[in-house]
């Protein structure tokens, strides 16, 4: 399986997109602050949203569609399945 996932901080005031095959690695990743960059600077260590793809292919189109879109639209997608902006890592 193959994820797009947005992330954001415990403010909601910023969103990362980001498409990985491991979600269960890749959010363990972001928490840790493992890797430097957007993610380490801007803490966006809650996962709000993901979807699951088959092949790898239309996980990285998917990708670039969402971080294409406008902020408001993104906030859409995240709302429409996770209201609550919930950690959904949680679950893990």
């Amino acid at each position: 399986m193959y994820y797009v996932y947005i992330l954001t901080n415990f403010t909601n005031k910023v969103l990362y997109t980001g498409m990985t095959g491991n979600l269960f690695r890749r959010t363990y990743e972001h928490k840790s602050d493992i890797n430097d960059g957007f993610s380490r600077k801007y803490r966006t260590h809650k996962l709000v949203y993901y979807e699951e793809y088959n092949h790898p292919q239309e996980a990285i189109a998917r990708e670039k569609q969402i971080k294409g879109l406008l902020r408001m639209k993104k906030i859409a997608l995240i709302e429409e399945a996770n209201p609550d902006w919930d950690d959904l890592s949680e679950k893990f």
